[in-house]
């Protein structure tokens, strides 16, 4: 079957390969260029730093079961708690294998929720909706800190005279705010096909990318489109315990996504942390993180962490530690664990010999 090929061939040695090569040949530069001395040095290996380990591991577990609720409650609770664990575990596979910018795990979590028997309109319900609302919590979260923290805290750390004003400069500042507005459009307009006049903006794209100059793209925009119409039927039979539940689930799984990394800076600080801005400099960090061409925000993730979060650590050499440390808890584990879930759940799913490497 080619939906099990597909999958399949996310888990070969190749496909894994390039995320972690990108990932760690830009550790390997960052130590290079900033590690000059032990990296340890003045590090306390007390109750204190493990007691904060320990709490970034409880933000992992928080963040993974939060999204296997959420998924319980988006599918009406048709899936098991094992078979939602492995369902998150594959979608958080594909998304770092898959780059955010072309759509991350999305279409295969519709063929992995399909391949649980959730009907195919309801796979695409649940995968557009669980989509919306995480779209849903960046676009109240950025204003928010933004407000309450104003441009020169979040980006306090920026230096308009360096080289890296590109990076961590205006430029960032601006970039942001472009890519939080692309978003914000886009996930109003899947709000409106969703829970609106789906039909309409079908006929209106049939007729738009019919047109000479967009009509190389009309078969692929209809496909979406239809998908879009049926899972606005699913939607509309939602009740308000779905959204509160879905939502409230949505909001746990990313707030311990980003406390891990509050965890880890603090096993390893000594000083007081501003633990609220930098909260609200993941959620920057999040959002930039959506327009990388890099699976899983390879490279990119790594980068930022050092210039975006590095004014929190002592030195240099301790924040690439750290770096390579919280992608050590957040990205690395899901590439191993989805390569040995995938094979498994494809046998069966789809039967031993469908699910065979070719």
């Amino acid at each position: 079957m080619k939906q099990n090929k597909e999958l399949m061939a996310l888990a070969k040695p190749a496909k894994l390969a390039i995320p972690l090569l990108i990932s760690l040949s830009v550790m390997i530069y960052l130590f290079y260029t900033n590690v000059k001395q032990n990296p340890f040095l003045g590090v306390d290996f007390s109750a204190h730093l493990f007691f904060w380990l320990s709490m970034a591991l409880v933000m992992i577990v928080i963040r993974d079961l939060a999204y296997m609720i959420r998924i319980r409650v988006l599918t009406n609770n048709e899936l098991t708690w094992r078979k939602s664990f492995q369902v998150i575990m594959l979608w958080e596979f594909c998304s770092a294998i898959v780059p955010q910018l072309l759509g991350g795990g999305f279409a295969f979590a519709i063929i992995i929720l399909n391949g649980e028997k959730i009907k195919l309109g309801k796979s695409i319900a649940v995968v557009l909706f669980s989509s919306f609302l995480d779209g849903l919590f960046f676009a109240i979260v950025a204003p928010l800190v933004y407000f309450t923290l104003g441009k020169q805290l979040l980006f306090s750390n920026i230096n308009t005279n360096s080289t890296q004003q590109f990076a961590m400069g205006n430029a960032l500042f601006y970039t942001f705010w472009f890519i939080y507005f692309v978003i914000l459009v886009y996930k109003i307009i899947v709000a409106y096909i969703l829970f609106f006049n789906a039909k309409a903006v079908k006929k209106l794209s049939y007729k738009l990318f019919s047109l000479p100059v967009l009509n190389k793209w009309k078969r692929n925009v209809i496909g979406t489109m239809q998908e879009m119409e049926i899972a606005s039927v699913e939607l509309k039979k939602a009740t308000l315990s779905y959204w509160v539940k879905s939502f409230a689930a949505t909001l746990l799984s990313w707030t311990a996504r980003f406390l891990l990394i509050n965890c880890i800076i603090s096993a390893f600080s000594n000083v007081e942390i501003h633990h609220y801005l930098l909260y609200a400099r993941q959620s920057i960090m999040g959002i930039l993180n959506i327009a990388t061409p890099t699976p899983g925000g390879a490279g990119f993730a790594e980068f930022m962490f050092k210039n975006f979060l590095g004014e929190f650590i002592a030195t240099p050499a301790l924040t690439v530690t750290l770096a390579f440390v919280w992608r050590l808890f957040s990205y690395y584990p899901y590439l191993i664990i989805g390569a040995i879930v995938l094979p498994r759940w494809l046998i069966r799913v789809y039967g031993k010999q469908d699910s065979e490497l070719k």
